[in-house]
This record gives structure tokens, C-alpha cells and sequence, in this order.
């Protein structure tokens, strides 16, 4: 067999890998835990970074270095210039295929600022940009009749001698192990963030499940400590409140009515400003009132829904209540200049992957120009390496046959989903906004209870067909391995970096203007 290729994941990546995969020539097949227009994608509201050439005020230069500056010193300048430099193309290729960008009067995209930009770059579609982008890339993969398969959950990634050659999945609608022969791989499966569960912005499927299969076939994983915090959220139930409310001059207010923080900063300051106002007993809101109905209802339409229906609070009259939550994982899979891992012939894109652009602290609006420019690249390499191997069509399914048995055997003594909400209220706690090393110690050691009672932790439910129970046991055992990777790198930096604050090293420490790089052992370099 050759030239097939199969991409795991259905968001923005994982749907631009596959689009430009086929355009390069391969056989390509999706495989998606769920379906396509429920991907984390569609929750990114603000906007996609590029500097076009109607911008005013802006240059390349300078979303370069606004993207370095956020990064606090540990992006890849090489990557982040490739990352910058490509964004025009990438949201004209994007405007070409039929997204529904916003438009000034003259027929122009639209643009606004972000957080931490010192222009306005961010090309939108109102405060639906993610949606309008994913929905568009599927379509556009439907009309190319690239094979996707929904309802497919990734138990492994199968090697030989290194070397890719396959995925085992469990179908959900049957519940039977299937292998899938490949010549290269793509993962696009998303971040880690649910680990906060309840606190996060993200879907309830974003448990790393991509990252956690790579690093078991023999990938590495980096700065998995990084995790960002949106700085406006509901209070009451984490839904995302874009940043473009703040970018269109709304102002954070705590519960004096003042101004604490220029709302404008990078997250990670403009998060931890929050999180002190709140330390002092102080409640949080975002203020929109003065930007009016109709501006509102045309720029920003989705939050006043989301405010009224989840917050019962009007933006138009209201100020709404809000609190950071965890939103977007710096870490994720090593890869190189051309989207490969350690793993040969498997590729990685998109939140799941670590191409060095963020940093300690991600830009916004640089997650859906990444997706689209590595998302690319992941596409075309896996293409050209699938070209040239051959692999056996009939690779084994016996070891993920194998777990799930195991897992058959395994008690349910202990409830895992009351365990999955504890990790969540201790990582938000523990391992939140800010962290310290007896906080970091005591989570890790509670951690590691966790996964040595797994056993204890078995599924109720033993049947065959949409076993949710099953399901979701493997995405809670997944986020437990991930969860002490994460607390293995907040307790060996010991600094304050971006995202990554340590309340008992406040300050960086040019000692760890470096990375943190985990394999299946433990951490290996930094």
C-alpha cells in the first residue's frame, strides 16, 4: 500500500491537512472522534491574525515581534516569522474558498484589534470567525470527496521499528476495535485543557487523547506546563466572551465599578490582574454597555446571546459576570520544520502539536492562523513522505484489543467521574493562574493515586454500542497521564513565565529561557 494518508481529527487543522494532502496527490481519510462541525474550532470567535495589504499602521515586523513579545522568550523566531510572513496567504486562500469574512464598505476584510497587537490585524466574521472558517473547510472537503469517518475514538497509534503505520480506534457506534492502515499519519486532535474540566472554555471531548496515543508510540511532548487562560469567561458556566468585546473598547470592572488593568494587554497579564482583583474578595465584570445595540448586534452577536442565555444578563444594559478559565495548551508534540515528530511518518498539527509559535503565552488570534498555515504544511510533508513508503496493509489490533479487556477486569469501587471533577477543582486551584511548589507536590501526589487506582475506576456500563461510560474512561485516563506531564514541568520550572506563574519564583529566570521536552520517561531536556 502507498500514498495513503490519514489525518485524526476533524477541527480546523485537522480539515486544512486534509484538503492539502489531497491537493499533493495522497489517498486521504479523516477519522474523527465526533463530527466535524462540533470541533473546538467553531469556539474561536475573534479573529485571525495577518497583516493585509489594506492594513494601515501594521507590518509583518510587527506581528512578528508582538508575537515574540507574548511568547516571553521561548518561540522559535524562525517559526514565528514563517507563521507571520504566510498569514496574508492564508486568509486570502481562506477569503478564495468561501469563508464569510466581515467586510469594511468598501468590500474590504474587515480587521480589528486583539490583546496584546499593536495594530488591528485580526481578519473576522462578527464573533463567529471559527465557525464560519470550519463549516466552510468542510464543505470544501465534502466537495473534494475526501473520505471522512465520524464516531472513531483513537486508542493507538501502531509502529513498527519507528515507524508509522497505522491507528487503531474504537468504533463507537459498534464498539469493536478497527485498525486503519496508513503510510502517514496527522494528528489534529485538539489540546488538553479540559484536564480543568467545569473551569475550562474548551468541549468536554478536549482531553489530549492525540498527544497521550503519540507520546505511548514513541513521540516526545513539550512545555506542557503553558497553559493559557482566557481572561474573560461567564462566571457561572466558563463560556468564551470574545476578546474582540474588550478589542472593541470594553472595559473590565470589578465590583467598585473601576478599572484595574488595561484590558488590551497580553492574556496571561490581563488574567492574573483578574485573578489578584478576585483574591481580594472583588466580583469581575465586563462592561460593553457604552459600544451600544447596534454596534453590538452587528459586531458582536454571539456574545450577547451567549450572555443572555447563559448569564441572564442583557451586554446592551447589563454588565456581564465574568472569571478567567483555562482556554488554550501551549504544549503539545514536537515536531519539526516540516510538522513530523520522532515518530517517522507521523505528523501533527494544529492545538495538539508544539510548533514553537507561542511560547510561555499565545497571541490572540494566532491559533486559527496557525491551524491553517501548519495545518497546510502537516498536509503537504505527510503527502510527499506517504509517496515513498510502503507499509503492510494488515497491522495488528491485538494490544488495543488487549486494553480494552483489561480494562473489562477493572472494578468500579471508585466513581471516575467524581474524580474527573476533583482534578478538575484541584487543577484550577493547584495548578491554575497561579501555582506554587507545595501546591504543584500536592497535586502530583494526588495524581499519581489517581492512576495507580485506576483499576478501581472500571465502567458501569459493559456493553457494546455509543458506550459513552467506556468513552469517557479513556479520555479521563488519557488527561491523568497528561495532568502529571503538566505538573512534571510546572514543578522543574522554577520561574514565572507567561501563562506559567510561580508564586514563589515571580520573576524569569533567563536559566529557563528554554524548553521543557518530555518523552514516555519523564522529562528528558529542557
Amino acid at each position: 500500500m502507498q500514498n495513503k494518508v490519514l489525518v485524526i481529527g476533524s477541527g480546523g487543522a485537522g480539515l486544512v491537512a486534509a484538503l492539502n494532502a489531497h491537493e499533493a496527490g495522497a489517498d486521504v481519510t479523516v477519522l474523527t472522534k465526533d463530527y466535524p462541525t462540533r470541533a473546538q474550532t467553531s469556539m474561536a470567535q475573534g479573529g485571525i491574525n495577518a497583516v493585509l495589504k489594506h492594513s494601515q499602521n501594521d507590518s509583518v515586523e510587527a506581528h512578528i515581534a508582538n508575537t515574540l513579545k507574548s511568547a516571553h522568550g521561548i518561540a522559535s523566531e524562525e517559526e514565528v516569522k514563517k507563521l507571520c510572513t504566510e498569514a496574508v496567504d492564508a486568509v486570502e486562500w481562506l477569503d478564495n474558498i468561501g469563508v464569510q469574512f466581515s467586510r469594511t464598505k468598501d468590500g474590504k476584510i474587515a480587521h480589528r484589534r486583539l490583546g496584546g497587537a499593536s495594530g488591528d490585524r485580526a481578519c473576522y466574521a462578527q464573533d463567529y470567525t471559527g465557525l464560519k472558517i470550519l463549516h466552510t473547510l468542510y464543505d470544501q472537503v465534502i466537495s473534494k470527496n475526501i473520505e471522512i469517518i465520524n464516531d472513531r475514538f483513537l486508542l493507538d497509534i501502531i509502529t513498527k521499528q519507528n515507524k508509522v503505520e497505522g491507528v487503531s480506534v474504537l468504533n463507537k457506534r459498534s464498539g469493536e476495535v478497527e485498525v486503519y492502515s496508513a503510510n502517514a499519519v496527522v494528528l489534529a486532535t485538539g489540546g488538553y485543557a479540559r484536564i480543568y474540566d467545569k473551569h475550562s472554555t474548551n468541549a468536554v471531548g478536549t482531553s489530549g487523547d492525540g498527544i497521550a496515543a503519540a507520546i505511548r508510540a514513541g513521540a516526545r511532548v513539550s512545555d506542557m506546563e503553558f497553559v493559557q487562560f482566557h481572561p474573560t469567561a461567564l462566571k457561572n458556566s466558563s463560556i468564551l466572551i470574545s476578546e474582540s468585546a474588550r478589542g472593541a473598547g470594553g472595559h473590565l470592572l470589578n465590583s467598585k465599578s473601576e478599572r484595574f488593568v488595561d484590558e488590551l494587554l497580553p492574556r496571561d497579564e490581563v488574567a492574573r490582574a483578574i485573578h489578584e482583583e478576585m483574591q481580594k474578595g472583588e466580583d469581575i465584570f465586563l462592561d460593553i454597555r457604552h459600544l451600544g445595540e447596534e454596534f453590538i448586534d452587528e459586531e458582536l452577536p454571539q456574545e450577547r446571546k451567549l450572555a443572555k442565555l447563559y448569564e441572564n444578563v442583557d451586554p446592551v444594559y447589563d454588565l456581564i459576570p465574568i472569571k478567567p478559565v483555562a482556554h488554550y495548551t501551549m504544549g503539545g508534540i514536537e515536531v519539526d520544520k516540516n510538522s513530523q515528530t520522532k515518530v517517522e511518518g507521523l505528523f501533527a498539527c494544529g492545538e495538539c502539536a508544539n510548533h514553537r509559535v507561542h511560547g510561555a503565552n499565545r497571541l490572540g488570534g494566532n491559533s486559527l492562523l496557525e491551524l491553517v498555515v501548519f495545518g497546510r504544511e502537516a498536509g503537504v510533508s505527510a503527502a510527499d513522505y506517504a509517496k515513498n513508503i510502503s507499509v503492510d496493509a494488515s497491522v495488528d489490533k491485538i494490544e488495543s484489543n488487549n486494553i480494552l479487556d483489561e480494562i473489562n477486569t477493572y472494578t468500579n469501587d471508585i466513581n471516575f467521574y467524581e474524580a474527573r471533577t476533583a482534578l478538575g477543582d484541584m487543577f484550577y486551584k493547584n495548578v491554575g493562574i497561579s501555582r506554587d511548589k507545595k501546591s504543584l507536590q500536592e497535586s502530583l501526589k494526588t495524581i499519581k493515586d489517581y492512576i495507580s487506582k485506576l483499576h478501581l475506576m472500571g465502567v458501569k456500563d459493559k456493553s457494546k454500542i455509543y458506550n459513552t461510560n467506556l468513552i469517557e474512561f479513556l479520555e479521563f485516563k488519557n488527561m491523568l497521564e497528561l495532568s502529571r506531564l503538566v505538573l512534571k514541568g510546572a514543578l522543574d520550572r522554577e520561574e514565572s513565565r507567561g501563562a506559567h506563574y510561580r508564586s514563589d519564583f515571580p520573576n524569569e529566570n533567563e536559566a529557563y529561557a528554554k524548553h521543557t521536552i518530555v518523552d514516555i520517561n519523564g522529562v528528558v531536556a529542557s
